[in-house]
């Protein structure tokens, strides 16, 4: 089993924790929290059977027994902690979004390569057998001509957020918002099938705080456009879609889940696919992530750093130019 440091004590710290203890190959060794978060750190470990709870993050660190850091905690910070537990000489599950400037990311994959540790970017639906079947069948329906994606569901915080009450999810300056939020899923599915585009431009519908509550991206490839769709303001049926000139392939649901999807060939008959073998959305990438780091396969936790590095290309592009 592998020894693991949790980061944070927010609305995803729960899940990753049963994740992981799912996964099989982690062992959550201890829970760190700020100390006016440390009573919800003791309850989590409570809960989830976790030996101890810390507010020292040195001790952490300075632990040689802990191989991995999880981080969870709110977008702004994410940089942060990185670079302290890389610098310690830790391994890193970062969550999404990776982080909130270009410059940033480049620096913790520097120090991640290196220093030749293992660092990801917790990205659930790249690293689920639905997608690599998605990736393997992406020939099959020909020359690629469309892609949409939509991810859009009425956030818990927005009635809030109507009423002027910001949490960090609608904090401009916490990096909040639905381009950072839920378009990510999107825009990684996108850049995880064909790489980087050539352009972008986003489209936001800005509440009083001038926060995304929700948008369009259009991502420029040579031959085909993509558009991502995200709100945390409405809601809809959530889908994804490639088209090709020989067929498509669609997949109905929230793209961080990724249940299933259908490839539609002219003139055959519609072949479905449901290949991932947990409900939680969480637990295939953890399974990934303990088989990369156990088989010392460098060059997969590369080239998952450069479809982050992608990735926040675009989300930093396209923030800086002016609608």
């Amino acid at each position: 089993m592998i020894k693991i440091a949790v980061l944070g004590t927010g609305k995803i710290i729960p899940e990753a924790i049963a994740a992981m203890q799912a996964s099989e190959k982690f062992e959550v060794a201890t829970i760190w929290a700020r100390s006016h978060s440390r009573d919800k750190a003791q309850k989590l470990a409570e809960k989830f059977n976790v030996a101890s709870v810390s507010t020292d993050l040195d001790e952490i660190f300075s632990d040689d027994s802990i191989q991995f850091v999880y981080i969870g905690l709110v977008n702004s910070v994410h940089y942060e902690y990185a670079r302290r537990a890389l610098e310690a000489g830790k391994n890193v599950i970062l969550e999404k979004p990776f982080t909130t400037s270009l410059d940033s990311a480049r620096e913790l994959v520097n120090i991640a390569k290196y220093k030749r540790l293992f660092l990801f970017e917790a990205v659930t639906n790249l690293h689920m057998p639905n997608f690599h079947a998605l990736k393997d069948s992406l020939g099959k329906i020909g020359t690629v001509k469309l892609v949409q994606c939509n991810y859009s569901q009425y956030s818990s915080r927005y009635d809030d957020y109507k009423a002027y009450k910001v949490a960090p999810a609608f904090d401009p300056n916490c990096n909040g918002g639905a381009l950072f939020d839920l378009n990510v899923y999107n825009i990684n599915f996108v850049v995880g099938l064909f790489g980087a585009p050539e352009d972008s431009e986003y489209y936001p519908n800005k509440g009083w705080n001038s926060v995304d509550t929700s948008g369009s991206l259009v991502l420029k490839y040579n031959d085909f456009t993509a558009t991502c769709n995200a709100g945390k303001d409405s809601a809809s049926p959530c889908f994804l879609i490639v088209q090709g000139d020989k067929g498509f392939i669609y997949s109905q649901g929230s793209p961080n889940e990724f249940k299933s999807f259908d490839l539609v060939i002219r003139g055959e008959d519609t072949k479905h696919f449901e290949l991932n073998k947990f409900d939680h959305r969480m637990v295939h990438e953890f399974i990934e992530f303990a088989e990369i780091f156990e088989s010392g396969n460098y060059k997969a936790v590369e080239s998952g750093l450069q479809t982050s590095l992608d990735v926040m290309k675009i989300l930093e592009t396209v923030s800086q130019k002016k609608q």
